[in-house]
């Protein structure tokens, strides 16, 4: 994966925190592979991590949420104002709803793979090194790259579904059933795989058997949403998660 060279911009400095040492090791190399960002230190223990970073502020804390001691979680509470973007890491899905009550860039799955690492990296560098617009002109939208889409097994083809053409996909036990501007696919696939393949910022999970594009989505109610003419239901679970992440982008 080529990744483009960040000679007009300053690095973004990081720290990574995990106290499992292969985590630790992966995440730190996955760091020096990415030309702007210049890794200041790699903690594993929650409390050394916080006394480094009251003295030494940094813009990205790629930070572990079940440590002992001191969780992930209460780690980024205590963080000095301005506070560093904090992209969570963790092996346990039940635990994305709390860090999104917490002003979190991304959430990152274990394991994580190289591209999503890449992905979320590139959504710091946005946030915090926006590239200038023209004077009198608005930053542009994050728009889908021409050609952009997902090639998904069907029966014993590959058929080509353009990201902006899927509406929304529905889990079906193993199988996820995607809505789309041509008709539905079934595929055997899990919303885990089908998440790394998304482009961060642009769909949301909104219960354990949907998630959705946002750029269908129509409008929000309580229990509900309302995507491409289609109503589906927000399971309690992903509701705040939900929520933040329109609050994030701008569309609550």
């Amino acid at each position: 994966m080529s990744l483009p060279e960040a000679n007009t911009r300053r690095p973004l400095s990081c720290v990574v925190v995990d106290d499992e040492p292969l985590a630790l090791k992966v995440l730190a190399d996955y760091c020096a592979q990415v030309p702007f960002l210049e890794l200041r230190g790699q903690f594993q223990e929650a409390l050394t991590a916080v006394a480094f970073l009251q003295d030494n502020p940094v813009d990205v804390v790629f930070l572990d949420i079940q440590m002992p001691r001191l969780t992930g979680l209460q780690l980024a509470q205590l963080l000095p104002v301005p506070r560093p973007l904090i992209i969570f890491t963790t092996a346990h899905p039940d635990y994305a709803v709390q860090s999104y009550e917490l002003p979190a860039l991304d959430y990152l799955l274990k394991p994580i793979s190289f591209e999503r690492f890449v992905q979320a990296a590139h959504r710091a560098r946005a946030a915090l090194l926006p590239a200038p617009a023209a004077a009198g002109q608005p930053e542009p939208a994050e728009t889908a790259e021409p050609g952009e889409a997902l090639f998904v097994k069907q029966d014993s083809r590959l058929r080509r579904v353009p990201i902006d053409e899927l509406y929304y996909a529905e889990g079906q036990k193993e199988y996820l059933m995607y809505y789309t501007a041509t008709g539905k696919v079934l595929t055997l696939q899990s919303f885990r795989k089908l998440e790394e393949l998304l482009p961060a910022g642009r769909f949301a999970r909104i219960h354990k058997s949907y998630l959705i594009n946002l750029r269908h989505l129509e409008f929000v109610e309580r229990h509900r949403v309302q995507v491409h003419g289609a109503s589906l239901p927000i399971g309690e679970t992903y509701r705040e998660a939900f929520l933040e992440l329109l609050r994030y982008h701008g569309k609550l």
